[in-house]
């Protein structure tokens, strides 16, 4: 059953801005999603689809950007496809909350970074 659906769209040139700033950018992102981003020949785009991500989680979760930190959650990409990753302290509050499981579609095109999430409750 689903638990919660969030999405957020993110603007790719808004975030180009951002990432300039160091300090941004370790208080949003993880090391692993600058390390990721910084890889690819734009990284802006995967910095927005990061932010984008943690926002749709926010909503899908109910808890909004302040319940569940930026350092909360990241987003790890594996040969899979994208799959969102959560502190102990959130993972604990969404199993509260009853989602079990959390879906992740990332996509981008020209200026915007899309992230749609599912939360699904699990038993």
């Amino acid at each position: 059953m689903i638990a919660g659906i969030g999405t957020d769209m993110c603007q790719v040139s808004r975030m180009r801005k951002a990432a300039l700033s160091e300090y941004f950018l370790k208080r949003v992102f993880s090391e692993e999603e600058i390390g990721y981003a910084r890889s690819k020949c734009e990284p802006e785009r995967h910095f927005a689809s990061a932010f984008a991500a943690k926002e749709a989680l926010a909503k899908a979760s109910g808890l909004g950007m302040f319940g569940i930190g930026l350092a909360g959650s990241w987003v790890r990409r594996t040969e899979n496809g994208p799959v969102m990753m959560f502190s102990d302290e959130l993972l604990s509050r969404l199993r509260e909350l009853g989602a079990g499981r959390c879906w992740l579609s990332l996509t981008h095109e020209g200026d915007y970074a899309l992230a749609f999430v599912v939360l699904e409750s699990v038993g």
